[in-house]
């Protein structure tokens, strides 16, 4: 099949690879020159296991290609994937700006059949925002063309995407069509040779689905966190208790790791524009509301272990930060809970090193240089100088520490767990205080 994608960010690149990967011929379409032009000398503007690989093989074949000729991207596919960014707006509803700025890219350039295919993360009702400007644009033309508009959002772990779109539970399309069905069968047909994943609906339960999905994780990460919360003022260990709850079948185990907070460019996004979504039909969303609430509160959780380590005297302080990414195997620091820790800790003085083995340049590009943050080469580094040291992201590299070397390299022998990695008598033995999310830290008194 011939398929056009229009946006060469996270999900529009894994899409159009993995398609290309299967043996349809696709064709990525973004207006920014200089990210085609990166791209298309194999240069990926973002870090995800696997995705280089798969992109410069399939550019190489011949079955992925990338343009920034709009008329050329509408002429190429029957089926039109608009997979642009929706960035919160001020008010936490989803911008459609660029979604719609597609639809009407799509309506201006059209000359035959077109499925057109929501695959950006989008509120109810935008697949009928879409019809309607494509229309518009027509009837402005003075023609009229047969189109489909239908929703396929993405359910992408960033870190596991390309497993995950690959090999993901299930790929729903929502659609009214039979003529939309065979295609988006043929599309997917690679993918479900061994199991039938595909799932029909309306478009509006599709829509809904996407934010469900995140939202529902989003919630079992926050109620963890409230658990967390209370065991360590109760005195009981939660990694006990998640081990108790997770062997629940009813419950799992995925999603109930209590920690600092949930990041990253989806669950933060979509429970705000879902909650918005709900005010604007008149009903109060009063759980996403608090899973927002609890989530923004974890994410201080760091620095007031810290504040509670140094009795308030943080000011001047070297404190070593080990991740920066808002989860392993992946350079996004959207909404990440290291942001939060460090410019809290700015703001009252003190300085940061830090390490993270993949987002050491978004930091960069985020917060240039500054006098109060040294970029270190290893988590050996960072650590030399500092006075505490304090574990934003799950990183494997950070999960097996020598802790009796690690106590004569910290001018403090403070260690503050963000993620839960280690044993905490372990870790006490070696002589260091160690502050983790639900594991008796009240137990400890101010160095």
């Amino acid at each position: 099949m011939k398929i056009t994608i229009f946006g060469t960010g996270y999900v529009g690149l894994v899409t159009g690879a993995c398609l290309a990967d299967v043996g349809h011929d696709v064709l990525c379409m973004d207006v920014d020159a200089d990210k085609v032009a990166r791209l298309e000398a194999g240069d990926i503007p973002i870090y995800e296991p696997g995705l280089e690989e798969l992109v410069t093989h399939n550019t190489a074949a011949g079955r992925l290609s990338f343009t920034t000729d709009a008329a050329r991207a509408v002429e190429f596919g029957t089926l039109q994937f608009i997979a642009v960014g929706t960035p919160p707006d001020e008010d936490g509803s989803a911008d459609l700006q660029y979604v719609l700025s597609v639809a009407r890219t799509i309506g201006q350039h059209m000359n035959d059949f077109k499925v057109v295919i929501d695959k950006s993360t989008v509120p109810v009702g935008t697949a009928d925002r879409v019809r309607h400007t494509i229309d518009e644009v027509l009837e402005q033309r003075g023609t009229s063309l047969e189109f489909e508009v239908c929703s396929n959002p993405e359910f992408l772990k960033e870190g596991a995407a390309i497993e995950d779109f690959s090999h993901g539970a299930r790929i729903v399309v929502g659609t009214d069509s039979e003529r939309v069905r065979e295609l988006m069968r043929d599309c997917y047909g690679p993918y479900i040779r061994l199991q039938e994943k595909l799932m029909f609906m309306d478009v509006r339960a599709a829509e809904l689905t996407k934010y469900a999905a995140n939202a529902m994780l989003a919630t079992k990460i926050s109620f963890m966190n409230e658990i967390a919360n209370l065991a360590e003022r109760l005195g009981a260990d939660v990694e006990q208790v998640r081990r108790g709850i997770g062997s629940d079948p009813r419950i799992g185990y995925h999603f109930i790791y209590p920690g600092c907070g949930y990041g990253g460019s989806c669950f933060p996004k979509d429970v705000r524009a879902l909650t918005r979504t709900a005010g604007d039909v008149d009903y109060q969303a009063e759980l996403l509301s608090a899973v927002e609430g609890v989530n923004q509160r974890q994410k201080q959780t760091l620095f007031d272990k810290l504040e509670r380590a140094f009795d308030g005297d943080l000011a001047g302080r070297t404190i070593a930060v080990w991740g920066l990414s808002f989860k392993p195997n992946t350079d996004d620091m959207r909404d990440a809970p290291s942001r939060l820790l460090m410019e809290s800790l700015w703001r009252v003085g003190a300085r940061v090193r830090a390490f993270d083995p993949e987002a050491m340049d978004e930091c960069r590009r985020i917060y240039g240089q500054r006098d109060d943050l040294t970029l270190a080469e290893t988590r050996e580094a960072a650590v030399e100088g500092a006075e505490a040291l304090v574990i934003c992201t799950e990183w494997k590299v950070f999960r097996m520490v020598d802790f009796d070397w690690l106590k004569t390299r910290l001018g403090m022998p403070v260690v503050v767990d963000g993620r839960n990695l280690y044993n905490p008598e372990t870790v006490r033995r070696a002589g260091l205080m160690y502050y983790a999310v639900g594991r008796g830290d009240s137990l400890h008194q101010p160095v």
